[in-house]
């Protein structure tokens, strides 16, 4: 784990971006959009599907016509991926990262606000986060949805932190995509990567406060004592 000078002893809240932060989605994401496009007779490289990591749907549509042409519809393309990836998830189940259960249990434990940032519809990542039985752990769930803009705009963690009734820089985000991640430090959070597909890269790390191999540093960061106390 590394992090920089900040202390995180103002830190109320925790928000968490959802796909490849709390849930083990993102590979299948990476996986199911390429499948959708082929489907449609566009090859889709790997570089193109990382780039889609918790990008805000009115970004994604222009890119797709940059990449495939005015008429590759996107639209169709994306109900594609859905539908392949909810036939795998119901299929073959949820995947829960390492650590999430139990990092929730003990942010509720010491009083942390804990939230949901995320570029996933609310219906969508509900069902999810309750297939997980993560859903009873969090005090608001945001979605891009709900903003003009979703990530890399900073507009979803403003109004994430305005919805727990606090400033940024009294609530820590956990990214794991250079999106997520550029939203959260705009927007003035204590900015945590837990890499998932790529590792954080020179254009990210002016936004990044401290970076963790998994979930189980951010209590570590947080000064929590993992068997119940809060170290000194």
């Amino acid at each position: 784990m590394s992090t920089d000078a900040r202390r995180t002893d103002g830190i109320k809240a925790v928000i968490f971006d959802l796909d490849g932060t709390l849930l083990d989605t993102e590979k299948l994401l990476f996986r199911f959009w390429r499948e959708a496009a082929a489907a449609y007779g566009f090859e889709m490289t790997g570089e193109q599907a990382l780039t889609l990591r918790s990008l805000t749907h009115r970004l994604v549509q222009p890119l797709f016509t940059e990449w495939f042409g005015e008429k590759c519809g996107y639209k169709l393309l994306r109900a594609e991926r859905m539908r392949r990836m909810s036939e795998y998830i119901k299929e073959n189940g949820l995947e829960v990262k390492p650590g999430a259960a139990e990092l929730l249990g003990l942010l509720g434990t010491h009083g942390y606000l804990r939230a949901v940032a995320t570029a996933t519809d609310v219906e969508r990542a509900s069902e999810m986060l309750k297939k997980a039985g993560l859903y009873v752990c969090f005090d608001r769930i945001i979605c891009a949805s709900m903003v003009e803009w979703g990530k890399p705009k900073p507009d979803i963690y403003l109004y994430a932190a305005e919805q727990l009734g606090l400033a940024p820089d009294e609530c820590m985000a956990v990214e794991d995509s250079p999106n997520g991640v550029i939203s959260a430090g705009t927007a003035g959070c204590f900015t945590v990567m837990v890499p998932d597909l790529t590792q954080p890269d020179d254009t990210v790390m002016p936004y990044i406060s401290a970076v963790c191999g998994s979930l189980s540093g951010i209590a570590e960061l947080l000064n929590i004592n993992t068997k119940g106390g809060q170290t000194q």
